[in-house]
């Protein structure tokens, strides 16, 4: 298995913070799972609600609002191809409350996007695009750490990406 790859970006504002989504959202596919972690207020959700925007307009179907499920713990985008599979764990208490919530559906047929993946621990997919938030040092200013775990490894060292 390929060794895990890993980028660090800058964020200079919540801007390049959705063109880095922008960027992304032509390159993933059904089955990607993107593991979005860091703390509180440090950009998953905006990361999330960029992409889905993005992936939204690049088919021709915009997407205007996108909550964060932080109290849903879900939201599907099924109007997207592929569904888009929006996923807050943070008020998970049980990792098996969270396969109840239908997420290997999810895997298989979509491209998932897991705020608080840790509350999977085991069960999260070998295969998968890490994206860890950090704040900057200056305010507004953001940090990503961009992984690439299993298959992915090989699938970022491609990318083009940069904020």
């Amino acid at each position: 298995m390929p060794e895990p790859q890993t980028s660090i970006i800058d964020l200079v504002d919540e801007a390049a913070t959705s063109s880095l989504a922008g960027q992304l959202c032509g390159q993933l596919r059904q089955g990607d799972v993107v593991a979005l972690s860091g703390d509180l207020g440090a950009g998953k959700t905006a990361f999330a609600r960029a992409f889905i925007q993005a992936l939204g307009v690049q088919q021709g179907t915009p997407i205007d609002e996108v909550p964060s499920p932080t109290f849903t713990i879900v939201q599907i985008y099924d109007e997207l191809d592929p569904p888009v599979w929006h996923v807050d764990l943070y008020r998970l208490e049980d990792r098996a409350e969270a396969f109840e919530l239908g997420l290997e559906e999810a895997f298989e047929d979509g491209i998932t996007l897991i705020e608080w993946p840790d509350r999977l621990a085991n069960n999260l997919p070998t295969d998968h695009l890490g994206l860890t938030f950090q704040m900057g040092t200056t305010t507004g200013t953001r940090i990503v750490l961009i992984s690439g775990q299993g298959a992915w490894a090989e699938r970022l060292a491609t990318l083009e990406i940069g904020a």
